[in-house]
C-alpha cells in the first residue's frame, strides 16, 4: 500500500494532466458543432473501412447462398414481367407500345447496388452501414431495399459510406398498404423478434385477411409502390379501438442481410420542392374572415 501511495505521489502530475486532457477533449468535441462534425465524419470513415474489411470476409463465405437467392428472385421477376407483358399485349395488341411504357416507368428510378458492412438487429434503434455514399449518388431520405423487400431509409451520408435507419428501428415509420386495395398504414417495429413488425392505423372498414401481402404504398417520396414488406400473421385492435394493428412477418431476413439497392427516384426532389412550396404558401396565406 505504501509503494502504491509513493507511486501516486511521485507521478501525480501525469495523472492530473491525463484527466484534464480528457476533460478538455470532451468539452471541445461535445460543445462545438464544427469539431463534433469533424470527429463524427472521421470516426465514421475509420469505422466504415474496418466494417468493410469484415464484410468482405463474411460476404465471401455467403456468396453461394446469396447467388441462389438472387437467381430465384430474378426468375420470379422474369416470370412476372413476362406474364404482364403477355396480358398487356393481348389488351393493346401492340407490344412496342408496352415496351415503351415499361421503359418510361423504369426510367423514373435508378438502383444503386451496395453491400452491407455493418448491421444490427437486437437494439431498439438498429442502424445499417452500406459501402456507398455521396460520391456514388446516395442522398438522405432515399429508400433501401433488397431482393426480398424493404430494408430502410438512408439517414446519414458521407463520401463513401451511408447509414440507413433499418425497418427494425423504433423510430422508423414506412407507409404501407394492403396489396390489392388502397387501405394503408405505417410499418413500425416494437423490438424483440427481428422477423416481425406491425402495421398501425389501418382503418376499421378495410377488407383483408390473414396471409395477405403488405407492400409499400407509394404515398411517400421514399419508396415506389409495390415493394414487398411481408405477410399478415395476426390482426389486433388498436389501443383506442379506432383502427387495426396488423402483425406482419417480414419478407426481408435482416439477420443475413448482405446485398441491398438504394432507390434513387429522379422525381423525388421535384415532389419535395413542390410540397415545401405548397406548405410555405399556405403558411403565408392570410386567414379568411367569415
Amino acid at each position: 500500500m505504501q509503494n502504491l501511495l509513493a507511486f501516486l505521489v511521485k507521478y501525480y502530475h501525469w495523472f492530473l494532466f491525463s484527466i484534464l486532457e480528457a476533460v478538455s477533449v470532451v468539452m471541445l468535441f461535445g460543445y462545438n458543432s464544427y469539431q463534433n462534425s469533424v470527429w463524427v465524419s472521421s470516426a465514421n470513415m475509420v469505422a466504415g473501412t474496418i466494417y468493410g474489411w469484415q464484410a468482405e470476409v463474411e460476404h465471401f463465405f455467403s456468396l453461394t447462398h446469396n447467388n441462389q437467392l438472387l437467381t430465384e428472385r430474378n426468375i420470379f421477376l422474369e416470370q412476372e414481367l413476362e406474364r404482364w407483358r403477355r396480358k398487356c399485349a393481348d389488351l393493346t395488341h401492340e407490344t412496342t407500345e408496352l415496351e415503351r411504357q415499361e421503359y418510361d416507368t423504369l426510367s423514373q428510378f435508378q438502383l444503386i447496388p451496395a453491400k452491407v458492412v455493418s448491421n444490427s438487429v437486437a437494439l431498439p434503434a438498429n442502424l445499417i452501414t452500406i459501402d456507398k455514399g455521396r460520391l456514388d449518388g446516395v442522398e438522405t431520405d432515399m429508400g433501401v431495399a433488397c431482393g426480398n423487400g424493404v430494408v430502410g431509409v438512408v439517414y446519414l451520408v458521407r463520401d463513401h459510406y451511408s447509414v440507413v435507419i433499418s425497418a427494425l428501428n423504433n423510430r422508423s415509420r414506412i407507409s404501407c398498404s394492403i396489396r390489392g386495395n388502397d387501405y394503408f398504414g405505417y410499418l413500425t417495429w416494437k423490438g424483440g423478434d427481428p422477423t416481425r413488425a406491425f402495421v398501425e392505423d389501418v382503418p376499421r372498414h378495410a377488407k383483408f385477411k390473414k396471409g395477405d401481402w403488405i407492400e409499400t404504398s407509394g404515398y411517400s417520396s421514399i419508396f415506389p409502390r409495390g415493394v414487398s414488406v411481408g405477410r399478415i400473421e395476426k390482426i389486433f385492435n388498436s389501443s383506442d379501438g379506432l383502427s387495426y394493428l396488423l402483425q406482419v412477418h417480414l419478407s426481408t431476413d435482416f439477420s443475413c442481410l448482405r446485398d441491398v439497392c438504394v432507390i434513387c427516384d429522379k422525381g423525388m426532389a421535384e415532389r419535395i420542392r413542390l410540397q415545401e412550396a405548397a406548405r410555405d404558401s399556405l403558411m403565408l396565406m392570410p386567414n379568411k374572415k367569415e
